[in-house]
């Protein structure tokens, strides 16, 4: 009797062990859409303002930016770097446009896509706008705001206006 017992307690220590845990309720994707749409309009106006500060906000610390035709641009101080030389041009802007977002089951993970245009001086001095899509991954923060953990962008081909320094 006494092993029977035994056996029936394992048993049941199986099975209990083997049973599903309950699936973690899926995130409200809309809520963390509309966060991650307002986070993206206040740094593309952080970039139009030139504050190079707020700008930065928007990465995380070990962020990755892979821009065209250069090596990737990792972390904080690289990014800070990367953003002043950009802002250090007169005829430096930015915009962007937003098209989808899509949240993880999780609501920890997003990414977006979209298409950005960016106006610049090149080495010549020639004004140089470059028409690019472009993906942003998001991750969510521990205080609840979303930042940029990886920002990817495919410049389409380049167009030269007349206007020079």
């Amino acid at each position: 009797m006494k092993i029977t017992t035994i056996s029936v307690a394992l048993m049941i220590a199986l099975l209990s062990g083997c049973a599903q845990q309950a699936a973690t309720p899926a995130a409200d994707s809309a809520k963390e859409e509309a966060a991650i749409r307002a986070t993206d309009a206040e740094w593309q106006a952080s970039g139009k303002t030139g504050d190079l500060e707020k700008a930065l906000s928007y990465w995380t610390d070990d962020a990755t930016i892979y821009a065209p035709n250069m090596p990737a641009i990792v972390g904080k101080p690289a990014i800070r770097a990367y953003v002043t030389g950009a802002l250090a041009s007169p005829d430096f802007s930015i915009s962007w446009v937003t098209d989808k977002i899509v949240v993880d089951r999780s609501g920890d993970m997003a990414y977006s896509t979209g298409t950005n245009k960016i106006t610049y001086r090149d080495a010549s001095k020639k004004l140089v706008t470059e028409k690019s899509h472009g993906v942003v991954v998001w991750k969510k923060q521990t205080n609840g705001s979303w930042k940029a953990q990886v920002d990817i962008w495919n410049a389409d081909a380049a167009t030269s206006s007349n206007a020079r320094k």
